[in-house]
């Protein structure tokens, strides 16, 4: 479950609010309020692995597919320093734009893919507070995966807005910006989990 916790008086005392969080609690700034989450149940974290590892090994490693990228999981991104920081679920970075990764946590340049793995108790989160800000500050491409629906949502931003560029499900081969040069098998995301 998602809780947002109130407004500092100052940003530094947010983001110290956020650092001294416990290791099993993520935790994010947005629009000046703090929200945190806990770590994600087994169909996220399959999801957002699977799909890590697809596109990890074609864009970052350059194994079957063109490289080039950077590739992260859970990345502390600082569209702001200290002040407004997202921690998408997977993001990636052309290296043209970014050669070399920072040695600390923090991010500070914009992404140029994220994608978000929506969860009941993310979801309303994901597409409400943070849709927006990922467009505010300029991030290319969206992408929304939901592991219980088995759906796979694409956006491009064209003219500041988000644009549907794709919608996929269940089985679906998907071709699709940024990634386009392969072929992703959406089964994989959502295969040998155990309905409850």
């Amino acid at each position: 479950m998602s809780a947002v916790m109130e407004k500092a008086t100052r940003s530094d005392d947010l983001y110290a609010q956020l650092e001294a969080l416990p290791a099993n609690l993520t935790g994010e700034i947005i629009n000046g309020r703090l929200y945190t989450q806990p770590r994600p149940a087994n169909p996220h974290a399959l999801a957002s692995s699977s799909l890590g590892m697809d596109i990890g090994s074609a864009y970052h490693r350059g194994r079957g597919g063109p490289g080039g990228w950077w590739i992260l999981d859970e990345p502390e991104i600082h569209f702001i320093r200290d002040t407004e920081v997202l921690v998408p679920d997977l993001a990636g970075w052309r290296r043209e734009r970014m050669p070399r990764l920072p040695r600390d946590h923090r991010i500070e340049v914009v992404p140029d893919w994220v994608c978000e793995i929506l969860s009941p108790s993310t979801a309303k989160t994901d597409r409400v507070i943070k849709m927006p800000v990922y467009a505010r500050h300029g991030v290319p491409y969206l992408w929304l995966v939901d592991p219980l629906a088995h759906t796979l949502e694409v956006f491009a931003l064209r003219e500041e807005r988000w644009t549907v560029i794709g919608l996929f499900q269940e089985e679906d081969s998907v071709i699709v910006e940024p990634f386009a040069e392969i072929a992703l098998e959406l089964g994989a995301l959502w295969a040998n989990l155990e309905e409850q």
